[in-house]
């Protein structure tokens, strides 16, 4: 007899079908297998103690304060902990239940759905300008055009290009200089059908710079203001465009001036809701969601969200992740931006791991091998 320890992060369905196991029996204990932590704020006591019972019952548990069974206080904070099989179980258990059970019953149930996608696109940066804070990632006219072709030729599924740096305290552009600099290297793009071999897409927040660029053969629109302007929801419902949504408190010359929250991950998720649904009033179809690393935000900010980015995942869009050589890698290990790629692939793999579908990124050779690496040890 042989006895192994196993990670847990194996292809559960993979390795039980290995082992010869009934096709019905698959899916029942791989829903074994995958186990959730569930923080759950200022539940009414009543309910907490409900909750308990009935996770007790089912074999899953909850966390509660000292003094939650003789309800010493109205409210408690609490963590669920339990299996994907007995997460669906609460999720209708607790439909029939007082104390805002119900309403956690569906937020279980959506929990319990999302899956983490295997397909993984590294979008390439272009700056077209002077002021990017990575000096390896601008470029002009046709030194532009031959790294775009690198790129792809390097595993690049997009290219996302600029003309307006988005780093702290960066000087603000005209959208006519922004589109001076932007125009030579759209109409070579057009001119050479380039979109014919890899996506493009257009880092701006002005109307006239991404109708001109989707005019062009660009497909997605990267807005840092997270379609704040209603013209460029227009926009992109007009061209069909995807839109990513990115977070960002404040703008680039204010958000890092002590940026705070209330709940980190609660703001960013209730700041994504809303910003989708207006989304869809406009007609846009396709989305991404960015959880805006560095974009007003603290190391523990940074840090927070990386590590929770499942979170997000209920909103039943794609994420992206682009913490590409940024000033966070600097707080945690003191390096040059040119010294920051090992911690770049370090904090975009843990991205993956926990839910990201893009990664945007100035290096895109050495995270196509990361990525390959990556996918061969995720699927033993």
């Amino acid at each position: 007899m042989k006895i192994e320890r196993l990670s847990s992060e194996i292809d559960a369905k993979k390795y039980l079908k290995k082992l010869g196991v009934d096709g019905g029996g698959v899916d029942i204990l791989a829903s074994k297998m995958k186990h959730y932590l569930i923080s759950i704020k200022a539940l009414a006591v009543g309910g907490a103690n409900i909750l308990k019972q009935d996770a007790l019952s089912v074999g899953a548990d909850l966390a509660v304060p000292r003094g939650t069974v003789i309800a010493s206080t109205p409210y408690v904070d609490c963590l669920l902990i339990a299996s994907q099989k007995q997460l669906r179980i609460l999720s209708k258990k607790e439909l029939s239940q007082p104390f805002g059970l119900k309403e956690l019953a569906v937020r279980l149930g959506e929990i319990s759905k999302v899956k983490i996608s295997s397909d993984v696109e590294i979008m390439g940066v272009i700056n077209a300008n002077d002021d990017s804070f990575f000096s390896g990632s601008r470029f002009k006219d046709i030194d532009a055009i031959k790294k775009i072709q690198q790129m792809v030729e390097d595993g690049a599924k997009i290219i996302d290009i600029g003309g307006v740096s988005s780093r702290p305290n960066a000087i603000v552009v005209s959208v006519e200089d922004e589109l001076s600099r932007l125009r030579p290297i759209l109409k070579a793009i057009k001119n050479e059908k380039l979109y014919d071999s890899v996506k493009f897409s257009i880092d701006s927040c002005e109307p006239k710079v991404i109708s001109e660029a989707l005019a062009c053969g660009f497909e997605i629109v990267n807005d840092i203001t997270g379609l704040q302007n209603d013209e460029v929801c227009r926009v992109c419902a007009e061209f069909g465009a995807t839109a990513i949504i990115m977070h960002m408190q404040g703008t680039p010359q204010t958000m890092q001036d002590d940026p705070t929250y209330n709940d980190i991950l609660d703001d960013v998720y209730n700041f994504f809701q809303t910003r989708v649904q207006k989304a869809e009033s406009f007609g846009i179809k396709d989305m991404v969601l960015d959880i805006g690393v560095g974009f007003g935000k603290t190391l523990d900010d940074n840090l927070t969200l990386i590590k929770h980015l499942e979170h997000f995942l209920t909103l039943s869009k794609p994420l992206l992740v682009g913490a590409s050589r940024k000033s966070m890698i600097d707080k945690i290990s003191p390096s040059k931006v040119e010294d920051r790629l090992s911690g770049t692939l370090a904090i975009h793999l843990e991205a993956l791991r926990n839910g990201a579908t893009y990664l945007r990124v100035h290096d895109v050779k050495e995270h196509a091998q990361a990525l390959n690496v990556y996918n061969s040890l995720k699927n033993i």
